[in-house]
């Protein structure tokens, strides 16, 4: 996967974990909020890895 593709889904998991988090809060289900903490933190991994393949190249 390349540098756009890694941040692309990064940004639907950062958008997914979000609305996941506000709905448990609102719902006060602590298991689907921390589970959308859990995916917000995938969707930084995931940017994180695409910023490194925009630095290094996608060969890595």
């Amino acid at each position: 996967m390349g540098e756009l593709t890694d941040k692309a889904k990064a940004a639907a998991n950062k958008a997914a974990g979000s609305v996941k988090e506000a709905v448990g809060r609102h719902q006060r289900d602590p298991d689907l909020e921390a589970e959308g903490r859990a995916q917000k933190a995938k969707g930084t991994a995931q940017n994180v890895k695409g910023s490194i393949k925009g630095a290094l190249g996608d060969d890595i």
